[in-house]
């Protein structure tokens, strides 16, 4: 389709062919390029990165085959901002200053650089909607947000409604005030409680994972305790408590993977996709109970129980708790359910 392409920096160049011949210049680029959409090409041919012979051109541009193509540079992202939705939140404490959300697993709680398809149905444009007026250190994307949870977390976040707020709330997380405990399901039984102090940092390998095996990372500190060893027929699991002394990206999730004992559902550390039904003794032998039974998640199972710090203004030590979400204590009683 094309032939003849060099760079240089940001310059790209391609010769069209006579196989090009009668396609569009959006298409033609969309195939020369790599890990670049459609919709990017048509923004850096509206943007005037892209010139045909030396001109610049319209996306839907039919080729001759013997055009010379230049790509100047990338398309320019607009800023992203957060944009008001009415979505449902449980707001669990709320006054002039600040408000305690529990939040639902599956609700990104803000979209990322570059990830304008993504910023529908965000927490913060729930925020927005609900409290019209949020901090604004975060910037347009990230309104009111001191702290995260990752998207398939579920449970307590304490966003600001004010700049000065945010400060207060921010050096309390920084200087280690505020408590955490979270309630994570794992495969396998740990010790009875235990401390995980590993540095985390980003996996050069799979840029969406952190790890612990890189040296110069951030310092993660988690402690847990075990509340329940399960022994079901899915095999071993425990239900821990978890508090964390820091908030680094993924923490619990890579930690708790790091001692091989992955959060039930988390796939992206090492949990199962599927549990599968465990060969047991019975009358003295071995049988399956049943070969086609499985069990999955599709979170994981891990909820932010219990958050306590001190409010910024009135100096009043808040405490929120909230029990597991439905979803998870129905897993819990699927895994634990006896077969008759």
């Amino acid at each position: 389709m094309h032939t003849g392409r060099s760079t240089s920096n940001a310059l790209q160049r391609f010769r069209a062919t006579p196989e090009s011949v009668g396609q569009r210049l959006d298409q033609f680029l969309t195939a020369a390029l790599a890990n670049v959409s459609r919709a990017r090409v048509q923004v850096l041919i509206e943007q005037h990165k892209v010139q045909v012979n030396g001109s610049v051109a319209r996306p839907s541009l039919k080729l001759r085959g013997d055009e010379l193509i230049e790509v100047l540079g990338e398309a320019e992202r607009p800023p992203l901002k957060a944009t008001p939705e009415d979505i449902p939140l449980d707001v669990v404490y709320e006054d002039e200053y600040l408000a305690v959300v529990n939040k639902q697993a599956g609700m990104i709680v803000h979209a990322g650089a570059g990830d304008e398809e993504r910023n529908r149905g965000t927490l913060v444009n729930a925020l927005l909607f609900r409290f019209q007026k949020l901090s604004e250190l975060g910037g347009e994307a990230r309104p009111g947000i001191v702290h995260r949870l990752d998207k398939e977390t579920s449970g307590l976040m304490v966003v600001a409604k004010a700049d000065d707020v945010h400060r207060k709330l921010a050096a309390q997380f920084a200087s280690r005030q505020v408590k955490k405990r979270y309630i994570a399901l794992v495969g396998g039984w740990p010790a009875e409680k235990g401390t995980i102090a590993a540095e985390v940092s980003r996996d050069r390998l799979r840029p969406t994972r952190m790890t612990t095996r890189r040296e110069g990372g951030r310092t993660a500190v988690s402690h847990f305790v075990v509340r329940r060893k399960l022994e079901t027929r899915y095999g071993k699991f425990a239900l821990l408590d978890v508090d964390i002394e820091t908030g680094r990206t993924h923490q619990i999730r890579v930690h708790l993977s790091s001692v091989h004992h992955p959060v039930v559902g988390d796939t992206l550390y090492g949990a199962p996709r599927v549990l599968q039904e465990q060969a047991t003794l019975r009358r003295g032998k071995r049988e399956n109970l049943n070969k086609n039974e499985q069990l999955s998640l599709a979170r994981n199972f891990l909820h932010a129980a219990m958050l306590e710090f001190v409010h910024p203004v009135t100096h009043q030590r808040l405490h929120f708790e909230r029990v597991l979400p439905g979803e998870l204590q129905n897993f819990l009683r699927k895994l634990e359910l006896k077969d008759s």
